[in-house]
């Protein structure tokens, strides 16, 4: 299981959306503890419990549980696991509604719970994400569903909804896939390359290297660089860390101290070169496909090399199947094209891949942000007294 965990401030909104649902048929109530299904009673009831906190904004959690496609759930089965869900989260004694949806090829429940108990104690949102996978781990054990691994053990970080739907509408990889394939090939060299074999081999690539190195020259961590794009090793996944990078390499402190310096230095000036010609950046073809791509002024602070980040992602089997290559032109542009086999679709090999609905749904991101819109206040004139 996978779940998409919301804090928000418009239960209105949240609500409205998932009656929305049930209208056209495409979703039902499971289980909810108010005392009867419409908008309007169960709106009085949340505000008679939100009066006991008056002050606080985000008051409930809109949560989606998404279950592989091939898991066979009745309603009965996803009521106990949504009942379970809420009391390991610390929340059975909360307001809730639940719903099951079926606008999707995959089995997937909502939440809607309010963090204001009936005695007034709040629920307590410290890393609730990690709690809300520890508590689906532990569920997908005691009743036996497909397991899922968890964040910390991924060694490649699973894509979203959008990417994914992105991917098979242009049958290309997307700009994150690009980097995964390129590092992954690079580290399955047979050789145990050093630092500066490393550094090069990804720069051949269009792949420039960002370590975070002390003054003593410890190194703490690393980011890559892709057409102007960011992104921290631990974002591509476990393997891509420093801490994983650094065993599979020959990499010694002092010997590498220069040449991690230097490497540092060359990938500054290239990303500020990208940067300041923004326009050229926003018209090459990998940032073109992904189209909410940002640039800006890149900081001398090492510690906001984490911005432009972009969650990774990629399959196996598609990694498998893509063949790269790269090239980089006199004026110093990479150009890396990611290309499918003849005959074979991004989209097929998507849609094949057994893991492929184990992604988060970013575009519930937007759910609990929903509201009626109000009507613009008139403004007043104010007359001259003379």
């Amino acid at each position: 299981m996978t779940a998409n965990l919301i804090k928000g401030k418009s239960f209105r909104g949240a609500l409205k959306y998932n009656l929305d649902k049930v209208d056209k048929n495409v979703a039902e109530v499971l289980d909810h503890s108010f005392v009867k299904v419409s908008e309007k009673m169960i709106l009085k009831e949340v505000q008679m419990v939100k009066m006991l906190r008056p002050n606080l904004k985000k008051y409930f959690y809109h949560t989606s549980i998404n279950f592989p496609y091939n898991e066979n759930l009745n309603n009965e089965l996803m009521k106990e696991i949504g009942l379970e869900y809420l009391k390991a989260s610390g929340s059975n004694q909360h307001q809730y509604i639940m719903f099951r949806h079926y606008d999707a090829d995959h089995p997937h429940l909502h939440i809607l719970v309010n963090r204001i108990g009936y005695d007034g104690q709040v629920m307590s949102d410290s890393n609730d994400y990690a709690r809300c996978e520890k508590v689906l781990r532990e569920l997908e054990k005691k009743y036996n569903l497909t397991q899922v691994i968890s964040s910390k053990q991924a060694k490649e970080r699973s894509m979203t909804k959008n990417e994914l739907e992105m991917m098979k509408r242009t049958n290309m990889p997307s700009q994150k896939m690009a980097m995964q394939i390129i590092l992954k090939n690079v580290l399955q060299s047979k050789y145990k390359m050093n630092t500066n074999e490393f550094i090069s081999n990804l720069q051949a690539k269009g792949v420039d290297v960002l370590f975070n190195q002390a003054s003593t020259g410890y190194v703490s961590g690393i980011s890559y660089s892709y057409q102007g794009m960011i992104i921290t090793g631990a974002k591509l996944g476990n393997d891509f860390k420093w801490s994983s990078i650094k065993n599979t390499i020959s990499y010694e402190q002092e010997r590498d101290r220069t040449t991690i310096y230097e490497a540092n230095l060359r990938s500054k000036s290239t990303i500020d070169q990208l940067r300041a010609d923004n326009e050229h950046a926003q018209g090459n073809r990998a940032n073109a496909q992904q189209g909410n791509v940002k640039y800006g002024r890149l900081s001398d602070s090492a510690q906001t090399r984490g911005l432009f980040i972009f969650s990774p992602s990629f399959t196996a089997r598609v990694i498998k199947e893509a063949v790269g290559q790269s090239e980089r032109t006199a004026e110093g542009v990479v150009n890396a094209v990611f290309e499918i086999p003849k005959g074979i679709s991004l989209a097929t090999l998507l849609d094949s891949n057994p893991g492929r609905h184990h992604f988060v749904d970013n575009n519930q991101s937007t759910l609990g942000n929903l509201s009626v819109k109000k009507k613009p206040k008139k403004k007043k004139r104010r007359r001259l007294r003379l």
